[in-house]
């Protein structure tokens, strides 16, 4: 009996996969270092697992969003340099600080906390200046970017905080190398460093490709490249190759059990506001997944799923806990897997097509897959 078998459903991730797309990823870097980004649970696919798998693979930093996963990192074992760039007003830098976590910093109210914790810990703040090229997100514009550069640069030399980064994030590196966007941000990008330069900095990394850029556009690789659903196996440009062509593979598939089956008459409806009619007498199956695990209500007489070696639509309305399959004389019995998207090697839909058939991204498909659904890992140092 498979692990699989054991629970109603799973996220199965394969941490040999996160391991091989963090080397495949070195190699595109071109000498840069890899820092592989972990954040929302490491994708869906778990935050410890893919964080050590992807340092088996030679990540050599670690990104993440909040303070608290990085802190989880910390305490799980994981001392590679971590990267925490978002915060509140309100949340305290002390631990992170004293843990050693490199805080992304937008802006001087941001600095002076960092600066506050370094005095409350005795800690030296390790920080990367984040600079706005044109995303409009977090990050100092280029009027504000001097000022930040010089406050900086008095905090290195009085000893709270060590200047370890400076970066920036690309607005449309998955619209391709030569989108036009993409080289007035590499160029803003180079212009903030020399600026940072001419106020005494000296970095250890400077950084702004993503997943996208890391793939496709060398020249904005500096020191270090920042993946993140590439680390998972996922395409970030679907429209320039599929996850094979870049050499990666998906690290996660969704699969699920039949719960019941039954034979109903032609016109029946089928789930609520009957969004389906059955066309003639025909065998249903209850799958146990709905939107509260992550599979979209908009996935309604929409997405596929593989089920005894054929593609199945979804039939009527995805509820909270389930859906149903509509599969005509075809052959079926309680506990049968149903796989709703994978690496596609044995004909299961992929998380991109499901993003396709939804209008979304994969990034959405896979980091929605919910906490109730348990992760069974394969592979990795477990």
């Amino acid at each position: 009996m498979r692990d699989t078998d054991r629970v109603r459903s799973a996220a199965v991730v394969d941490l040999d996969a996160i391991r091989d797309n963090v080397a495949v990823l070195r190699e595109c870097a071109h000498g840069a270092g890899v820092m592989a980004v972990v954040k929302a649970d490491g994708y869906g696919h778990g935050l410890v697992p893919s964080a050590r798998a992807a340092v088996a693979g030679g990540a050599a930093w670690l990104g993440v969003a909040f303070l608290e996963e990085a802190l989880a990192l910390r305490t799980a074992g994981l001392d590679v340099p971590v990267l925490a760039w978002l915060f509140a007003p309100g949340e305290d830098l002390a631990p992170a600080v004293a843990a050693g976590v490199d805080l992304g910093v937008y802006d001087l109210a941001e600095l002076a906390r960092a600066q506050q914790a370094a005095v409350m810990t005795g800690c030296p703040a390790r920080v990367h200046l984040k600079a706005d090229t044109g995303l409009s997100r977090g990050g100092a514009t280029p009027d504000a970017w001097p000022a930040l550069c010089e406050a900086a640069a008095r905090a290195e030399a009085d000893g709270t905080l060590s200047v370890t980064g400076l970066w920036s994030h690309f607005a449309f590196a998955d619209g391709g190398p030569d989108h036009p966007v993409n080289s007035r941000q590499n160029a803003l990008f180079a212009q903030a460093l020399d600026v940072a330069a001419g106020r005494g900095l000296r970095p250890e990394v400077r950084h702004l490709a993503n997943s996208a850029a890391t793939l496709t556009a060398p020249s904005t690789h500096y020191d270090l490249v920042r993946p993140g659903v590439s680390v998972y196996g996922l395409s970030p440009v679907p429209e320039l190759g599929s996850p094979r062509d870049f050499g990666l593979r998906p690290a996660m598939s969704l699969r699920s059990h039949v719960a019941l089956t039954k034979r109903v008459p032609a016109g029946s409806g089928v789930s609520y506001l009957h969004r389906h009619t059955t066309a003639a007498e025909t065998t249903l199956a209850l799958v146990p997944l709905g939107y509260a695990d992550g599979v979209p209500r908009a996935a309604t007489n929409t997405a596929e799923v593989l089920l005894g070696g054929r593609r199945q639509r979804i039939a009527g309305t995805v509820c909270m806990d389930q859906f149903i399959l509509d599969l005509g004389d075809d052959e079926v019995a309680a506990g049968d897997e149903v796989v709703l998207f994978g690496a596609g090697d044995d004909g299961e839909p992929t998380a991109q097509e499901w993003a396709e058939r939804l209008g979304t991204i994969d990034y959405e498909i896979i980091t929605r897959v919910g906490a109730r659904v348990p992760r069974v890992y394969v592979g990795g140092d477990q």
